[in-house]
């Protein structure tokens, strides 16, 4: 069984542990052990663009230092956590002076330089295990479930530092839903932000926004919608009055492996 370092994040520790659970046992039961680095720290959320903001970046590369000195890959599992990692990763790798400044602060025995390869959940399910694998593994396909992904603003975007997938035609979220026996569902909204940002600043336009995702869902004839965003997840349950289930897209994973009653004892 091949070992991954993994990052929960603060959401799927606290709010959240069924979906961290249904993340660690679907994982294991396709031959992935994942194991989280010692004290590890929240890494924050948003990701900051200013140039001479070093502090806030500082949890992320202990992280990623942390799976270096393992010799091993970073698996994230929320998007929010994963944009922070993967853009902290990407300026280390490619700005000399900031990758400088933040091993100037942690004083580490050797420097990080941008070494670990991160990898999203749904990018391990793809380029780790392969879609076509996991389709093997499934014992209780979603069959006649029509199913849209919302991708939100995370995921893809900004796209030279998170290469996961077409920013504007995204690939990975359908073919996941594919391999556990469902039909994805394609909707013009499933790029677009949810307004799960500004939910206690402006809480009409968060629900202007969620709701315009889950029409278009609905519009296209989905049975449901599924995300990779924990505040995605809230924001389209809260504060849409559209009726139709919202998902995180381990829960899914779970139930197709045969394993959602098990990780609920």
């Amino acid at each position: 069984m091949e070992t991954f370092t993994y990052y929960p994040g603060c959401t799927l520790r606290t709010k959240a542990k069924d979906l961290d659970v249904y993340a660690r046992s679907s994982a294991e039961a396709l031959g992935i052990k994942l194991e989280e680095p010692a004290d590890w720290q929240c890494c924050g959320g948003a990701y900051t663009t200013a140039k001479d903001e070093i502090a806030t970046k500082l949890s992320a590369v202990r992280t990623l230092n942390a799976a270096k000195e393992l010799g091993r890959p970073l698996v994230t599992v929320c998007s929010a956590c994963h944009n922070v990692i993967k853009q902290t990763n990407y300026d280390i790798t490619n700005d000399e002076d900031m990758a400088a400044k933040v091993n100037n602060y942690l004083g580490l025995a050797e420097p990080y330089s941008g070494e670990t390869t991160v990898y999203h959940y749904l990018e391990l399910l793809r380029d780790v295990i392969g879609f076509d694998e996991l389709a093997k593994k499934v014992t209780n396909p979603l069959k006649g479930k029509k199913i849209a992904a919302y991708y939100g603003c995370l995921l893809l975007r900004p796209s030279k530092s998170m290469a996961m997938d077409d920013p504007e035609n995204p690939t990975i979220m359908e073919n996941f839903i594919k391999a556990i026996g469902a039909e994805p569902v394609i909707y013009a909204q499933r790029n677009e932000c949810c307004g799960g940002y500004i939910t206690l600043e402006d809480k009409s336009q968060a629900a202007k926004r969620s709701n315009a995702v889950m029409n278009s869902a609905k519009d296209q004839g989905a049975d449901m919608v599924i995300t990779a965003c924990p505040l995605c997840l809230y924001n389209l349950k809260k504060n849409s009055d559209v009726d139709l289930p919202v998902y995180y897209f381990t829960e899914l994973l779970a139930e197709a492996l045969g394993l959602k009653e098990a990780s609920n004892e």
